[in-house]
């Protein structure tokens, strides 16, 4: 089950390497940061909604129905991207990556991640870092092989048409292999061992009842925050580097811009797995009092130092990217805690909208900013200096909704489903 997870989540993780393309496009169709920005966002936003709206979906029809929708979806985005880069239709790279391509990041994004609760219920923390670690790790890959491809095909319109067409037949090969693998654990793949009574023991809420606790909002505003302050760094985390130490004797490379893109996946990645199974010894509610208090703290280092210090901008960045990461990726173990694991796809895909409004809040605040400051005469590291300020906002907001998560009132508990004869379990009447 984990290489199933990974092969649809390394492949739509790939949206973490946005960056690496923003200076080819904004160059080669005139477009400013903020225009350069708009596919990313609307596929973070895409992604939300599809996942809302998908989640019962993927919990009715099975994790392979859910990666053949993330591939054929995703893989059309790219190619319809393609086709707008090599006309100069920069609407149809909005339609393709932003639109199409961000239904496949919704749906694929938590195909696996019920099934792998399923199959590991006694550490879900672990579980769900194992699923969704491969979408924080997907720039690491895509941010290199992308900066390749752009400097082999060369950085004009009819280059980013052929690297936009070779991710999206790539990842459709990929992909393939994880609709091949998965499957959701039967009755007889759990029975006599730990994890089958356990899966769906303790509190059960449905998804129309999660939604109407102040649990579920809570949950929702301290992901949205969270994500805010983390994908305002990465969506224009290769600019921002060279922005930042641009009046520096050491200014940043476009290449050495992208391999702190690939840094910072990878950062991404090890906090989706390391803070998600230390949320597991230590609780959930305290591995998020890290996210949000210590990464309030690196915001206010990297603010304060300016472009004074390379390595400390580098390191905050890193450890703020592995909150970032760790945040989805103990989330869903958090709602499991909260709400039990009966419909906890289904919540976990309506939580997805803070994503959403996260995914235009982050870029929006970092780049409108930035866009002003230049317009302002200004330079350097002061382009960002209030976004940052910002995001430490955001995250004591989200450090305050975090201590208001109480348990679930009883009033919202439905009885445990009982497991069917061929190991689905029975929807309540």
């Amino acid at each position: 089950m984990p290489p199933a997870a990974l092969s649809v989540h390394l492949s739509i993780g790939q949206t973490y390497a946005w960056s690496v393309f923003k200076p080819p496009l904004e160059s080669a169709l005139h477009l400013s940061g903020t225009q350069s920005a708009l596919p990313f966002q609307l596929a973070i936003v895409m992604l939300g909604l599809s996942a809302a709206f998908g989640g019962t979906l993927v919990e009715r029809n099975g994790p392979r129905w859910a990666m053949t929708v993330a591939l054929v979806c995703f893989s059309t985005g790219f190619l319809i991207s393609a086709l707008g880069a090599q006309t100069q239709q920069y609407w149809l790279i909005v339609l393709g990556y932003g639109f199409v391509g961000g239904i496949g990041l919704g749906i694929g994004y938590i195909s696996p991640v019920s099934t792998l609760i399923k199959w590991f219920p006694d550490r879900p923390g672990m579980a769900t870092g194992i699923a969704i670690m491969g979408f924080g790790g997907g720039a690491l890959i895509a941010s290199p092989w992308s900066a390749q491809m752009l400097q082999s095909f060369g950085s004009d319109h009819s280059g980013i048409a052929l690297a936009f067409l070779v991710h999206g037949l790539s990842y459709a090969v990929f992909m393939s292999l994880g609709v091949l693998l998965v499957r959701v654990p039967r009755s007889e793949d759990l029975a006599g061992t730990a994890a089958g009574p356990r899966a769906f023991e303790g509190v059960q809420v449905s998804a129309r009842s999660a939604v109407r606790t102040p649990q579920f909002w809570c949950l929702w505003i301290v992901l949205c925050t969270n994500v805010t302050a983390g994908i305002g760094i990465l969506e224009k985390a290769a600019p921002m580097i060279t922005d930042f130490f641009a009046d520096t004797s050491t200014p940043v490379s476009a290449s050495a811009a992208a391999g702190f893109v690939a840094l910072l996946s990878a950062a991404n990645m090890a906090g989706r797995i390391g803070w998600s199974s230390a949320s597991d010894l230590i609780g959930r509610k305290n591995v998020y009092r890290v996210y949000l208090g210590a990464g309030a703290i690196m915001y206010l280092l990297i603010a304060s130092s300016g472009d004074s210090s390379k390595p400390l901008f580098i390191l905050c960045a890193l450890v703020i990217l592995s909150f970032y990461g760790g945040g989805f990726a103990t989330i869903p173990a958090y709602l499991k805690d909260l709400f039990g694991a009966y419909q906890v796809g289904a919540i976990h895909g309506r939580l997805l909208t803070a994503w959403s409004t996260a995914g235009v809040l982050g870029p929006l605040i970092v780049n409108w900013i930035a866009d002003h400051q230049k317009e302002a005469g200004k330079h350097g590291s002061s382009l960002y200096g209030l976004s940052f300020m910002i995001m430490i906002g955001l995250l004591v907001i989200g450090f305050a909704a975090n201590e208001l998560v109480r348990p679930v009132h009883p009033r919202h508990h439905v009885p445990a489903p009982k497991e069917a004869a061929d190991g689905r379990r029975e929807q309540p009447a």
